[in-house]
């Protein structure tokens, strides 16, 4: 069953589509002019609007483009009569699916009916595929097996699809411009633009003029009107990075545009309305920069309707292992390589080390060995000094006190009990008294898998 809307200022023409459509099981509602119709698209969703060509004042022309600008996927048919076929020449060029003429068999009305809804049908099923599509190659940039990442695929899965506004934290190159980009692929914006924007990155003084725009003649150089990035993103989404360097003066004009969801740019006297949602981050605590006044608390709590933290690299070390492989993945299709795998000693490595670049540390570590490796692995020699003498100092109890670091006690130990029971993981698990789940996490954590 199918849902259409009939647009006619006939009566008779109502009552006779009505009858058809009704017979072949559709559900049918009735309009009989264009600003009925229009009210009616404004509160309901239909698979299909049939409408009359001359209607009084108003044609079916103006009905079509009423249509598409309320409900784009709907499919319209015209119906004329057989001197006004030059008016269903320009509904089909104005995107009509079909036209049919007033002394049209109904069997002849069906088909061209199920044709157009055949053709709605197919939109509705590639937009699903390309948002599946979408929604799958996004969250799967975001690698990871550790508690952290799955705890953060199910927020952004419920956060996505809504338009409150997401504070994300966390340290330089963990990876939150990634997060906000999902939350921009899998939400109902996502056809609209994403404009990433680096507060630090931009002069204080030229913050506003670059977030709002500016007028001609608002200030010296100003030879010109400029759209502001605000504004550039309308319908869309806004990625404030690194919020917390924001200017207090610029602080003051985002919190009214939060507030109102209106402009102004520099020089301007007048305020226009824009549509987009704000994903703010900063790797600073700006709860404590509120309490220094540095910025707004008002602002602050604009921003923070949904926290998402994300963890550094060091917390969450059964990750790496993944990320790695992910990352050569990527960077050797990128640069040609033939570099295949990495080597358990070289994983190890990349597994003890702490990363305080975090992630964007792992790629640039991985993309270095790339081009340094020789074969089809990338092995421990190929990573930087301060990777490997991490792995070596646990290696090597060089220590001055003689003490050796948790991780590689707990390495060792977990391998020898593994060795004793000849691989058994399920004897290990069970005599080190934690969940097989357990063990092979930290297996993996340690490159020892």
């Amino acid at each position: 069953m199918a849902t259409i809307l009939f647009v006619d200022d006939e009566a008779s023409a109502r009552d006779n589509y009505r009858t058809i459509l009704e017979h072949y099981g559709h559900a049918v509602t009735l309009a009989t002019n264009v600003r009925e119709a229009v009210r009616i698209l404004e509160s309901h969703s239909f698979d299909l609007v049939i409408t009359d060509m001359r209607m009084g004042a108003e044609s079916g022309l103006d009905m079509l483009r009423e249509a598409h600008k309320l409900a784009p996927e709907t499919e319209v048919i015209v119906l004329t009569g057989h001197a006004e076929l030059e008016n269903a020449v320009e509904a089909m060029k104005l995107g009509a699916a079909d036209y049919l003429t007033k002394d049209t068999e109904y069997k002849e009305i069906m088909l061209v009916v199920e044709k157009a809804l055949e053709k709605h049908g197919l939109k509705r099923e590639i937009e699903r595929l390309r948002k599946r599509v979408g929604e799958d190659y996004a969250y799967h940039r975001i690698v990871g097996s550790s508690p952290a990442i799955a705890q953060l695929h199910e927020v952004l899965r419920r956060v996505a699809p809504t338009d409150s506004r997401v504070l994300i934290t966390g340290e330089s190159g963990t990876g939150k411009e990634l997060v906000a980009e999902t939350l921009h692929v899998n939400s109902p914006r996502r056809d609209a633009r994403f404009v990433a924007i680096n507060c630090g990155a931009i002069p204080k003084d030229l913050q506003e003029s670059e977030l709002f725009g500016y007028v001609r003649g608002a200030f010296t150089g100003a030879d010109r009107d400029k759209i502001g990035l605000l504004e550039s993103a309308d319908r869309g989404t806004v990625f404030l990075d690194e919020v917390g360097e924001m200017s207090a003066e610029t602080q003051v004009k985002l919190l009214r545009f939060l507030e109102k969801g209106e402009i102004a740019p520099v020089g301007s006297p007048k305020a226009r309305v824009v549509h987009v949602r704000v994903i703010a981050a900063t790797n600073r605590d700006l709860a404590e920069a509120v309490r220094d006044h540095s910025f707004r608390e008002d602002l602050y709590y604009r921003l923070k309707v949904i926290s998402i933290h994300l963890p550094p690299l060091r917390e969450r070390r059964e990750d790496i292992p993944l990320l790695a492989e992910a990352l050569l993945k990527e960077l050797g299709a990128k640069f040609s390589s033939g570099v295949k795998r990495i080597s358990k000693d070289a994983i190890q490595a990349l597994s003890l080390y702490d990363w305080p670049g975090n992630v964007r540390e792992l790629k640039n570590v991985i993309e270095r060995a790339l081009i340094f490796a020789d074969g089809d692995s990338i092995e421990l020699e190929h990573l930087p000094e301060e990777v490997f003498s991490r792995r070596s100092t646990a290696s090597d109890n060089t220590y001055p006190d003689g003490t050796r670091p948790l991780d590689e006690i707990e390495t060792n130990y977990i391998i020898e009990v593994l060795e004793r029971n000849g691989g058994n993981k399920l004897l290990t698990a069970k005599q080190l008294n934690i969940a097989t789940t357990t063990l092979y996490r930290k297996l993996r954590m340690y490159g020892i898998e």
